[in-house]
This record gives C-alpha cells, sequence and structure tokens, in this order.
C-alpha cells in the first residue's frame, strides 16, 4: 500500500539510516581512539578506511533498495560480514596487547578496550537481519531489541572497565553501570516472555533515561577533558576521558525505540493484552 511506502512507516529504513550513520560515526571514534599511539600499528587503518567507506557503499545499495532489492541485500550482505570479520579480528588485536601476555583482570582493565571492535560486529549482524527477516514481523522487532540488548551489555562493560581504571574515584561513575543494568533487565524481558502495552510503554520510557545519563556523562568528560592538565585541548580528548563513549547510551535508545514500536504495533487486546506471538 501507499501509506506503508512512507518513510516514517517504514521501520526497516530506520534501521538502514542507523547502521550508515552509526559505521560513519565510528571513523571519528576510531581516529580518536588510535591517535593515543599514533596508529604505531598500521592495522589500526582498517577500520578506519573501512567506516569510511562502507556508508558509500550502503547509500549507493539503498538508492536501489525498491528497485533492485537483490542488489540492496547483496551489497548489505558484503558489508555487514565485513564489519563481522574487522570487529572480531579488532577483539583479538586489541586481546593481545596486553591480556594475552599476563592473563589478570588487571591487563584486561587497563590493556586496548577488548570489547569495543564489536560494535562493528552488531552492526554487521543489524545489516544481515535486516536483510534476511521481513520488518514487518514479531521476529523482527525482537530481532532489534536483542542487539539493543547486546548493547547494553557491551555498554555495562565498558562503564566498569573504563571506570575501573581509577577506582571509581567519582561515586558518579557507578551510574553508567547501575543504568546499563537497569536496561538489560528491562529488554530482557520481551524476548522471553509476553509483555503488554504498558510494559512497552514503561520500557521506553526507561530508554530516554538512558539517553539522559548519555548526555549527561557526554558532558562530564567534554567538561574533564576542556579541564585537563594539557595545554593543548586535543590531547586532553585523545588521552584523558573518551568523550564519545557515553553517546552510546542515546545511540541505542532510538535502536530500542525502533523496536519497542514495532512491538507495540503488533501487541493485541489494549493496554492490558500481552502481545502477540509469532509473525
Amino acid at each position: 500500500m501507499a501509506g506503508d511506502e512512507r518513510w516514517w512507516n517504514d521501520p526497516e529504513l530506520w534501521v538502514e539510516a542507523f547502521a550508515i550513520l552509526n559505521i560513519g560515526f565510528l571513523t571519528f571514534d576510531i581516529y580518536l581512539a588510535h591517535s593515543v599511539n599514533g596508529f604505531r600499528n598500521r592495522a589500526e587503518y582498517i577500520p578506519l578506511w573501512f567506516s569510511a567507506t562502507a556508508p558509500a557503499v550502503l547509500l549507493a545499495a539503498l538508492s536501489q533498495r525498491r528497485r533492485r532489492r537483490m542488489l540492496w541485500k547483496i551489497l548489505g550482505q558484503v558489508v555487514g560480514w565485513s564489519a563481522i570479520l574487522v570487529g572480531l579480528t579488532g577483539v583479538i588485536l586489541h586481546l593481545e596487547s596486553r591480556f594475552f601476555l599476563e592473563r589478570t583482570l588487571r591487563s584486561l582493565t587497563y590493556s586496548a578496550p577488548f570489547a569495543a571492535p564489536l560494535a562493528y560486529t552488531g552492526l554487521g549482524f543489524l545489516l544481515i537481519m535486516n536483510r534476511m527477516v521481513d520488518a514487518d514481523s514479531m521476529d523482527w522487532a525482537k530481532w532489534i531489541l536483542l542487539f539493543t540488548l547486546g548493547g547494553f551489555i557491551g555498554n555495562f562493560v565498558f562503564s566498569l572497565a573504563d571506570h575501573a581504571a581509577n577506582g571509581f574515584f567519582f561515586a558518579v561513575e557507578w551510574v553508567p553501570v547501575a543504568a546499563s543494568a537497569v536496561a538489560i533487565g528491562f529488554l530482557c524481558v520481551p524476548l522471553v516472555t509476553q509483555v503488554s502495552r504498558v510494559f512497552i510503554d514503561v520500557s521506553a520510557a526507561v530508554l530516554l533515561l538512558e539517553a539522559g545519563v548519555g548526555l549527561w556523562g557526554f558532558v562530564l568528560h567534554t567538561m574533564g577533558n576542556l579541564q585537563g592538565p594539557s595545554t593543548h585541548a586535543f590531547d586532553n580528548f585523545i588521552y584523558g576521558a573518551p568523550p564519545m563513549a557515553p553517546l552510546l547510551f542515546p545511540n541505542l535508545m532510538l535502536l530500542g525505540l525502533i523496536g519497542l514500536w514495532q512491538l507495540r504495533k503488533k501487541a493485541g487486546g489494549g493496554d492490558a493484552g500481552g502481545v502477540e506471538q509469532g509473525s
């Protein structure tokens, strides 16, 4: 139907745009992260080049989504599997930086962020899923929530490991850890049981609060870096608190709301009713 083709009623398009923007945004994040050692290892350029070129391929594929859907699927699969390979390879290389040499919890905390490259893996699986599962199905909505859940699990690990580096010197550093745990709890429920529209609405409100936590963290990280020890602000942002890390909260909020929106469309029986099972 013509109404179904409008962009605001096209969750498949929303997820595609989400993946494109996130892969492109990782270009800046990778540049900051790998500038710490001046890209000493040439392999560190691989995610930078990938993040800079993959969005162009995905945009070209997106322009053909209606007319040549098979081409859209093929190009998306290529980028998706490449992202998975980049992510898994990055995890191994990050762990080899120190953890595999010492094999201690301390080396895991103070080495390169071992889970950070999994952002590519998650986005790769998201692109592949968006081409293999009908966006109008219940399964699609649950896959989106599963990816959002995985993101918050990663956020929990990041927040715990990064803030453990300074022994949680400021009590407020526990906030993202607790916030991630709350999001994990809410997102698990729709994946294992039927939920009502009320629960979906409460979950959406929780995700909005999670976004607020992330924006607050961004402000705190930025303020800390602006007041850093170096006279060069750029050095403070490279070697100080990662300014982009807290923005993962509002980022995951967007993905989670897409899944909840689609899940709510499949809910039946009024506000007290449960979400229908099946596709």
